[in-house]
């Protein structure tokens, strides 16, 4: 008896974690709706946006446990877009982003709070090799189901600030009237929309 009995609370332990692995679905950034970008102060008077073109990532969501959400993201340093192709080259240069030794950027969460439908991201941004705790507050909206029948469908948005200089990126220039050519402080902007993978490609 006392091995039937532990054999049921062994099956039913296992049901409760699948059951509760089942309740995360994972979504994959659709970056053809989706928007990493910036904007950085310029002669102290003007802000410049910028954003990048090629990026990647998932989120793994659970709606009963949002304490459990992972977001990773992949930012290729190279596609840095400001709509002033010198410019960008400067971008990618040793001066600031050095894309060919630094090929990419990295967000990898560490905790999440979750208020609502407000999540407090923590997590590690990595650039130039430099890691920093950062936190980004963004609004959850869905999930829906997609058109013609196609997965649910998340969005996430939410804005954060650093310092560039705490990365690394460190190249200015001083203004003859005392100010810096280029901003320190670095508002980073995101747009997101995943889509639930099919299910063949989660096993």
């Amino acid at each position: 008896m006392k091995t039937i009995r532990n054999s049921f609370l062994g099956l039913i332990f296992c049901v409760g974690l699948a059951t509760t692995a089942s309740a995360a679905n994972t979504y994959m950034i659709d970056t053809t709706h989706s928007t990493i970008g910036f904007s950085v102060k310029h002669l102290t008077v003007s802000t410049v946006p910028g954003n990048f073109k090629d990026f990647s990532g998932t989120i793994v969501l659970d709606p009963t446990d949002p304490t459990a959400t992972i977001i990773e993201a992949t930012i290729e340093t190279k596609s840095i877009n400001t709509n002033n192709e010198k410019r960008d080259t400067h971008l990618r240069s040793a001066d600031f982003f050095d894309a060919d030794a630094n090929p990419t950027i990295t967000f990898k969460s560490t905790s999440v709070t979750a208020d609502g439908n407000t999540y407090n991201v923590s997590g590690d941004l990595t650039i130039k090799g430099v890691s920093k705790k950062v936190m980004i507050p963004v609004e959850l909206s869905g999930p829906v189901k997609g058109p013609m029948g196609g997965n649910m469908v998340i969005g996430l948005s939410g804005q954060t600030k650093i310092n560039r200089q705490d990365y690394g990126v460190k190249w200015n220039k001083q203004m003859d009237t005392g100010g810096l050519v280029v901003g320190d402080d670095v508002t980073i902007n995101i747009d997101i929309e995943a889509h639930e993978k099919p299910t063949q490609e989660k096993m």
